[in-house]
C-alpha cells in the first residue's frame, strides 16, 4: 500500500503541542500508511512560543514556513489562504489536518475546502456560545467545512449533533456528508506521555525556588484580559490579595503580550507592589515540558486559557477561570473548576472554596490516552 499524505497546518503553541501527539503516532503505527507534512503559518513568530516547542518536544521541521507574524484578523488570515492554497496545489495532499480554533485553523480549512481536499479537524464541536471570541467563529467555520469532524470531550459532540451534523451516518464521508466523532483528546495522550519526561528532566521549580503543592500557577494572555485596564487591574489586585493573606508564592509565566501590557495597563502602585512583591515570581514564558512540570506541582491554577484548564483537571488540580465562559464545561460540572471571570471577589471567593474542598471529583473527561491512534485510523479508512 503507497502512503497516504496528510498536511498538517499549525501556527499558535497549542497546536505545535497538540500535533506532536498525532506525528507521534504516525511515527510509532502508522509509518508504512500515512505521510505527513507540515505547514507552520508562523502566526505565532517568537522564539521563546515556537520554535523552542520544535527542539524539546522532537517534532520535525516544518517543510513550509509561511512567517505571517501578528496583524488584523483579515489580513493575516487571507495571507495564511493565499500561501496554504498554492502549497495544496504543489502538494496534493490526500487531506489536510487542522487544530483548535486559530485563524491558522480557519485559513486551512478554508483553503483546502475550496479545492476540495477533505478536512479533519481535530478539536471539533466546542463552543463557547460567545460570537464576540474571534475563536469561536474560527471553530464552527471550521467545523461546517470538514469532513472527518474529532470532538475530544461527549460535550463538544453533542454540540455538533444540535447543530445538524448527523450521529450515525454512513461512509462515504465528505464535505457534504461529514462524520462527527467523540475521540477523547490528543492533549491528554500527551500529557501521559510527557509527564514522567517532564519530571525528569526540567529544574523549574528549583530554579525558582518553589516546593510542590505550595504556589499557584497562573496564566493571562487573553486581549480581553491584557488589553482592558479595569480587568487586568482587578485581576492582579485579587491574585495579590490572595498572595498576601495566604503567604502563598504566585508564579506567572509571562505572556508576550502581557508583558508588553503590565505596565502601560497597571496602576503605577499595583504595578511596583507585584514587582517588588515576595510572593510572585514573574517569569518568561516556559517550554512545554516546564509548563507541565509547575502544572503538576501546582496547588492550584488560575488561568485564562482553554488549554492551561484542561491541563489543570488532567493533572487533578482546581481551577479559577478568568473569563465568564469556558468551552470545557465538563470541568466546571465537575466541581474541578470556577468560573470567577474579572470579578475581583469571584476569584476570592473561589479560591478561598478550593482551600476548604476535599472532595474534588475529577472524571476520565478525555478519553484513555489513544485518541490520536483512533484518529489515524479513521483518516486511513476515509482516504481509503
Amino acid at each position: 500500500m503507497s502512503q497516504l499524505k496528510i498536511l498538517t497546518i499549525i501556527g499558535a503553541r497549542p497546536q505545535i503541542i497538540k500535533s506532536v501527539a498525532l506525528s507521534r503516532a504516525i511515527r510509532n503505527k502508522f509509518s508504512d500508511q500515512l505521510k505527513e507534512l507540515v505547514v507552520h503559518t508562523g502566526q505565532h513568530y517568537d522564539d521563546n512560543m515556537s520554535d523552542v516547542f520544535f527542539t524539546e518536544l522532537e517534532i520535525s521541521k516544518p517543510k513550509y514556513n509561511l512567517n505571517v507574524g501578528s496583524g488584523g484578523h483579515g489580513k493575516q488570515t487571507a495571507m495564511m489562504i493565499d500561501a496554504i492554497e498554492e502549497i495544496l496545489f504543489i502538494e496534493n495532499p490526500n487531506c489536510v489536518v487542522v487544530y483548535g480554533d486559530t485563524n491558522s485553523t480557519l485559513a486551512g480549512a478554508l483553503a483546502a475546502s475550496k479545492i476540495h481536499i477533505p478536512v479533519i479537524h481535530i478539536e471539533a464541536g466546542l463552543r463557547s456560545y460567545n460570537k464576540s471570541m474571534p475563536e469561536e467563529i474560527n471553530r464552527i467555520m471550521c467545523d461546517h467545512v470538514s469532513t472527518l469532524l474529532f470532538s475530544p470531550t461527549k460535550a463538544g459532540f453533542n454540540n455538533l449533533i444540535k447543530e445538524g451534523f448527523k450521529e450515525n451516518n454512513k461512509p462515504p464521508y465528505s464535505i457534504d456528508n461529514p462524520k462527527v466523532f467523540h475521540c477523547g483528546d490528543v492533549m491528554f495522550d500527551n500529557s501521559i506521555h510527557f509527564s514522567l519526561i517532564a519530571e525528569e528532566t526540567t529544574t523549574i521549580l528549583k530554579d525558582n525556588s518553589l516546593e510542590a503543592d505550595k504556589y499557584i500557577l497562573a496564566t493571562i494572555h487573553r486581549n480581553n484580559n491584557t488589553d482592558d485596564a479595569v480587568r487586568l487591574n482587578t485581576l492582579f489586585n485579587a491574585i495579590n490579595k490572595i498572595a498576601k493573606k495566604n503567604e502563598i508564592k504566585v508564579v506567572i509565566p509571562l505572556h508576550p503580550r502581557t508583558a508588553k501590557l503590565l505596565p502601560q495597563n497597571l496602576s503605577s502602585s499595583l504595578y511596583t507592589e507585584i514587582k517588588t512583591s515576595k510572593y510572585f515570581r514573574i517569569i518568561d514564558p516556559v517550554s512545554f515540558l516546564e509548563m507541565i512540570a509547575l502544572e503538576k506541582n501546582a496547588q492550584l491554577i488560575i488561568t485564562d486559557s482553554g488549554g492551561v484548564q484542561k491541563e489543570a483537571f488532567i493533572f487533578k488540580k482546581p481551577c479559577i477561570i478568568l473569563r465568564p465562559e469556558t468551552e470545557w464545561i465538563e470541568l466546571v460540572e465537575s466541581g474541578a473548576a470556577i468560573i470567577a471571570d474579572a470579578d475581583e471577589q469571584n476569584i476570592i471567593n473561589a479560591y478561598n472554596t478550593f482551600l476548604t474542598k476535599k472532595d474534588i471529583m475529577f472524571p476520565n473527561t478525555f478519553g484513555d490516552g489513544k485518541a490520536s491512534e483512533f484518529i489515524c485510523s479513521e483518516i486511513i479508512k476515509l482516504i481509503n
